[in-house]
């Protein structure tokens, strides 16, 4: 069952560098890396317990 907080994965999808916040939130936060003039993130995988890789 869902939770409260729901860890996702971001990514930017300039650079693809990764990010892991807890929902729900504002607004999807910006890259942080300087070269990507604030890019939104975007949201590339929602994070479940039990997992396997």
């Amino acid at each position: 069952m869902r939770g409260e907080n729901e860890p996702v994965e971001l990514v930017c999808p300039k650079c693809r560098q990764v990010m892991i916040v807890y929902l729900p939130i504002e607004e999807l936060p910006r890259c942080p890396n300087p070269e990507c003039n604030g890019t939104r993130m975007i949201i590339e995988e929602l994070l479940d317990e039990g997992k396997s890789f």
